[in-house]
């Protein structure tokens, strides 16, 4: 096994050998220099004016900005918004990080669009040695998960960085899309998801009726207490789009709340939707549903349960996810 010193000189060598694949690539100025900005000017994306439409331009991000092709085609994506957006704007990543090792790419994305993807470690701890291999024009992630490792990324190719993910992701489409040169791909993906949106509140009996349903998401979790989510989330900001009402106590900022076996009268509303992650027998999943609190629960009681799947809705990070999400919305509560 090589001793640091050796470790270390392998990696200068690689970074060496990255620098000079990102500039031929993108031409001179393969990466913006970085600023410090927090992102809080132009963190969506937008490129510099008078920028030519045929090279490489500027792209402003939370990291400051980077210079990246006019239309990126070996991309490198490190979390699962990234890779949604780069499939549903076209492109299939050369790269992509998963869950967990060996984990499989998100089943809700189409099988033959992720053909031929390379993993290149797991979210938040990427393999550096296997994206410079696959010799990327440009790197999307965000500050949440690569923030740390944003020098080390961008001497291997432009990294593009959002600030967060979760419900921030409509901004992070238009910021991946200005990134990939793919700004009308953007453009219809969200016509398709706001005409989805306005269906969908029709199928549900008008914007009044939809308001006075009061929906949640809650999350058995593998060893951790079981999640309600709220509104600083994917899913809020999909219940939030489609104007349902939302459980007083899950009608607020912030990420969720957890609750024991104990505390399952927390979980009262109209409908619930619920997923499992990991071991179900790992989770509070059991004890909660055969419980004598759950089963009276409104929704319970109203048969208004609807067990959905965990990758979807945790996972699926952009307009493709989304509109997944909404269309198992309508079929469980429209038919």
């Amino acid at each position: 096994m090589p001793d640091a010193a050796a470790r270390a000189l392998t990696r200068r060598t690689l970074f060496a050998l990255a620098s000079g694949l990102a500039l031929a690539a993108c031409g001179s100025g393969g990466t913006g220099g970085v600023t410090g900005s927090d992102g809080s000017d132009g963190s969506d994306g937008s490129s510099t004016p008078g920028a030519s439409s045929g090279g490489p331009r500027v792209v402003r991000h939370a990291r400051g900005e980077s210079t990246v092709p006019a239309r990126a085609a070996r991309v490198v994506v490190l979390d699962t918004d990234a890779l949604d957006s780069a499939v549903t704007l076209g492109l299939t990543p050369v790269g992509a990080t998963t869950v967990a090792a060996g984990a499989p790419f998100p089943a809700y994305l189409p099988a033959d669009r992720l053909a031929g993807v390379k993993a290149v470690g797991t979210i938040g701890a990427p393999n550096l040695e296997a994206i410079v291999a696959l010799r990327p024009d440009l790197i999307l992630s965000n500050q949440v998960r690569d923030d740390k490792r944003y020098d080390e990324l961008s001497r291997i190719a432009p990294t593009v960085l959002s600030r967060t993910t979760g419900p921030a992701w409509k901004e992070n489409v238009r910021l991946h899309a200005e990134a990939l040169g793919r700004q009308s791909e953007a453009a219809a993906a969200e016509e398709a998801y706001r005409t989805k949106v306005r269906e969908l509140v029709t199928a549900l009996g008008g914007p009044a009726k939809a308001a006075a349903l009061k929906v949640e998401m809650a999350r058995f979790l593998a060893g951790a207490p079981t999640r309600l989510y709220l509104n600083d989330t994917f899913v809020g900001s999909l219940f939030k789009d489609l104007g349902v009402g939302r459980p007083a106590n899950q009608d607020k900022p912030g990420f969720s709340i957890e609750i024991s076996p104990e505390q399952v009268d927390q979980a009262a509303a109209d409908v619930i939707f619920y997923s499992v992650y990991g071991d179900p027998a790992e989770s509070d999943h059991t004890r909660i549903v055969t419980g004598s609190l759950w089963s009276s629960l409104d929704a319970v009681r109203d048969g208004k349960v609807y067990e959905v799947d965990d990758n979807l809705w945790m996972l699926g990070i952009g307009y493709g996810g989304a509109g997944q999400v909404l269309d198992q919305i309508r079929r469980h509560l429209v038919g």
